[in-house]
């Protein structure tokens, strides 16, 4: 009994010791590898002053209306996440798709990540790059709460909007977003020690976790990879959902029914459950928020419906896009 008791505990030392170094061997990899990716990590767009650091924008297409993208919450690339969808507008207007601190290609900051702060810091970025508004604003899920405050805050620079997936400020308030810290830590462990960087050579596991791959370039995949290792769970990006109820009760309280057009687009769900249910009356109330206020259910559709179904987002923003080049 003694002598096969020994005997498993020098297997499972020698399974320990093992894991052990294949940790300690992945740790240094990832080290190493992660270095040699921001040489190969050049940014699409260019580099604005923002509050002191670097915030990064990407432009392109042409024409009279610009349309500027928000990403959602934890989104590791905007760039490449947005451009299954500019890929179909950008021979008709021209797009603007910008970074958050902690983002994409954007430095990191120390300022806190409310919702007054972030849309000033947009504000900014637009007008030092050069943008010419009204503009017509998109925001993916939680990306909604900022480009609702940036319309409230400066209203004659909007001439509609479309939010993607997004919660209305209501559903927000009342909806605890926070995700445990041990998921996060495990998240983290999992890049430091270059499994995850692991996980993503697989297009099965990066169509699941970031995008699919077959939507994008192979430099675009190489990119997303980066940022998803680079970004993963960030101070900047953990502080964002954190503040998702105070942002959005900081909406709600400076609530108007805006004078511009609004667009919701909602992911088709076969789902009958309470939750889902609740999630789809708030998405018909939340087009009360506009007086010109829409909203469509795609069907066959993710949460990131402008990747699932791009042409049906942009033709749902052409629509807003026309009656603004008359401005």
């Amino acid at each position: 009994m003694k002598k096969g008791l020994r005997r498993g505990l020098k297997v499972l030392g020698g399974i320990m010791l093992a894991t052990g170094l294949l940790l300690l061997a992945g740790t240094a990899y990832e080290a190493y590898q992660s270095t040699q990716d921001m040489k190969s990590y050049p940014p699409p767009g260019k580099y604005y002053e923002v509050s002191g650091r670097n915030m990064h924008l990407y432009t392109a297409g042409k024409g009279e209306v610009t349309v500027v993208f928000a990403s959602g919450w934890g989104t590791p690339n905007p760039y490449v996440d947005f451009s299954p969808l500019y890929d179909k507008l950008k021979s008709q207007v021209k797009i603007a798709v910008y970074d958050r601190f902690g983002y994409g290609y954007s430095d990191y900051t120390d300022d806190p990540r409310d919702v007054d702060t972030i849309s000033e810091e947009i504000h900014q970025l637009l007008r030092t790059s050069g943008q010419r508004p009204p503009y017509i604003m998109v925001g993916h899920s939680l990306g909604a709460l900022e480009t609702l405050r940036f319309a409230q805050r400066y209203p004659d620079e909007v001439a509609g909007m479309v939010v993607i997936d997004g919660g209305s400020p209501e559903y927000y308030s009342r909806t605890d977003l926070n995700t445990p810290e041990w998921m996060m830590d495990g998240s983290r462990f999992l890049v430091k020690t270059g499994i995850a960087r692991t996980l993503l050579q697989s297009d099965r596991m990066m169509a699941s976790l970031v995008i699919d791959p077959n939507l994008v370039t192979e430099p675009m995949k190489k990119a997303v990879t980066i940022s998803t290792l680079r970004h993963a769970y960030n101070d900047n990006v953990m502080e964002e959902v954190r503040n998702s109820r105070t942002n959005a009760a900081c909406v709600l309280e400076n609530k108007t029914k805006f004078g511009f057009p609004l667009t919701i687009l909602t992911a088709g769900s076969e789902e009958s459950d309470e939750d889902s249910h609740a999630w789809q009356a708030d998405q018909a109330n939340f087009a009360s928020w506009s007086r010109h206020g829409t909203q469509l259910t795609v069907p066959q559709a993710t949460h990131s419906i402008h990747n699932s179904q791009p042409d049906i987002v942009a033709a749902e923003i052409m629509k807003l896009v026309k009656p603004s080049s008359d401005l």
